[in-house]
């Protein structure tokens, strides 16, 4: 069981790590926007994320079931 915990914190650091990197790129991109950032890569974070609710906005009534189980996913992580 000890095991299992130490798998679930790890994936709870692991998430909080990456929600913390997109809100970084988020606010990057608003800042700089058209700027070359020097340590950033050539993604842009705000038009990947508007392509993720893009699709499920086409998914109608699934994507939002699927949008609404992740929030509430990560709204227990925090």
């Amino acid at each position: 069981m000890d095991f299992l915990n130490k798998i679930g914190s790890w994936a709870n650091q692991l998430t909080e790590v990456g929600v913390s990197l997109i809100a970084l790129g988020v606010v990057l991109e608003v800042l700089f926007k058209g700027a070359i950032i020097p340590f950033w890569p050539e993604i842009s974070v705000v038009d990947n994320i508007m392509g993720i609710l893009s699709g499920l906005s086409n998914e109608g009534l699934l994507g939002l079931v699927g949008a609404f189980v992740l929030y509430h996913i990560l709204k227990k992580k925090g």
